[in-house]
């Protein structure tokens, strides 16, 4: 990439009389002569930032109505599956750990017991709640236990989210059968079913989408799955992290891969052209316009970044977003109708990792807002300018081992340009 470019000589076209950039932004790219970044420009789906539907700020706020045990770290709730509306009331489901010690760690996964968990995901289940505003939740009852031991699932059910086919739901999560970091956070995903989103859920006990052949990048994981109706059939798109396990825990790459199938039980076949992203960690994919979004975050060259596909396979960037949502769960009311025109989405939920004091660890859901929607125009949601208190800046200050370094350094600057004795 880089080494086709080539600096502005005084025999390049930049030093002559070409036509100067309009001071009014056109629309559509110029005929002139334009350098990489102004023809990158016109390759978004608007040059200006303003006018691109797939861009936006992101709002946040606390749920109201769900106990975290006052913060001691023995109750967790993450990964939310998106909300979707029945009777009258909003749905999720969500991963959910209530354990008598917080997690002892992925290092020490050894150690866990059954009542022991080694991560936050570990010894989890997948719980229901309801809402009427999509702000405060009411907590109902387990959806998905953890099924016996030896089916998939018996050591922890984590990552929901929701696929409605044909009138039923089907809930897709993933189905740890050891402790996660015990040899690295290696599972399948498993799938229930049900006639209503209130259960009772009828577990398949089976691998619907299993890791990938032995030597291929998902060989070890399928996570975060994350169903659409998409040109008749059935998506999941999931998250693997691979070039990691057993011995290159800090190295590791995380890729997106599809499966496709007209039943939801499967059989479900992989992508040829898997990965379809290298970039973001959860998964987050809506229909838009007649192809696909997706939300990328955390992991990756391409992190924080909105990005669009013409066919839900091939996906270029559309945006570059601040603080984007992780484990995004957006609301999408079209999800599951086959739509040619996705019309987007302007919320949902997500959660956070770091609540509570050390040692106390456990994570939280919450709710964004967005404008990432064609029938709604916030121009709150479409400004630039973000400004962060000095706090949150000085909060990501320098560990013990950089300000050595440093100190390290500055000695031996100071040494080396001290006045001569001689």
């Amino acid at each position: 990439m880089f080494g086709a470019l080539s600096l502005c000589w005084s025999n390049s076209p930049c030093m002559g009389q070409s036509q100067a950039f309009p001071h009014k932004m056109p629309s559509t790219k110029p005929d002139i002569p334009l350098s990489t970044a102004s023809q990158r420009l016109y390759e978004y789906p608007a040059p200006l930032l303003q006018d691109n539907p797939l861009y936006t700020q992101f709002k946040y706020t606390p749920l109201q109505g769900l106990d975290y045990h006052d913060g001691d770290g023995t109750v967790t709730r993450r990964d939310p599956s998106r909300p979707i509306v029945a009777d009258g009331k909003y749905h999720i489901w969500y991963t959910k750990r209530d354990t008598i010690v917080p997690p002892i760690g992925a290092a020490n996964a050894g150690q866990a017991t059954d009542e022991i968990p080694s991560t936050d995901w570990d010894l989890c289940e997948i719980w229901h709640a309801t809402s009427v505003d999509g702000f405060t939740w009411e907590e109902q009852a387990v959806a998905v236990p953890r099924p016996p031991k030896p089916q998939p699932g018996w050591r922890s059910v984590a990552t929901p989210d929701i696929l409605v086919w044909k009138g039923r739901y089907y809930l897709y999560y993933q189905a740890f059968i050891e402790p996660s970091g015990l040899k690295g956070d290696w599972c399948a995903v498993s799938v229930s079913h049900a006639d209503s989103p209130d259960g009772p859920w009828t577990h398949t006990h089976q691998n619907v989408v299993p890791t990938g052949p032995k030597g291929t990048w998902d060989q070890d994981a399928v996570h975060d799955p994350m169903p659409i109706v998409y040109r008749g059939k059935i998506h999941i798109y999931y998250k693997a992290a691979f070039n990691k396990w057993p011995d290159e825990r800090k190295r590791y790459a995380v890729g997106h891969g599809l499966v496709t199938s007209d039943d939801p039980l499967g059989p479900f076949q992989r992508c040829p052209l898997n990965p379809v992203l290298h970039s973001g960690h959860e998964t987050t994919y809506f229909p838009f316009k007649d192809g696909v979004a997706a939300l990328s975050i955390k992991d990756g060259n391409e992190r924080s970044t909105m990005q669009w596909s013409p066919d839900g396979i091939n996906f270029e960037i559309a945006s570059v977003v601040d603080m984007p949502p992780v484990a995004c769960a957006p609301f999408t009311p079209d999800a599951f109708t086959d739509t040619d025109d996705g019309r987007g989405i302007t919320w949902g939920l997500c959660h956070f990792i770091n609540a509570g004091t050390a040692g106390k660890r456990h994570s939280i859901l919450a709710r964004f807002d967005c404008d990432l929607s064609l029938d709604v125009d916030d121009p709150w949601m479409r400004g630039n300018k973000i400004w962060f208190k000095p706090d949150v800046y000085f909060s990501q200050g320098l560990n013990k081992a950089q300000r050595q370094r440093i100190e390290q350094a500055n000695a031996v600057t100071a040494a080396s340009s001290a006045p001569s004795t001689e």
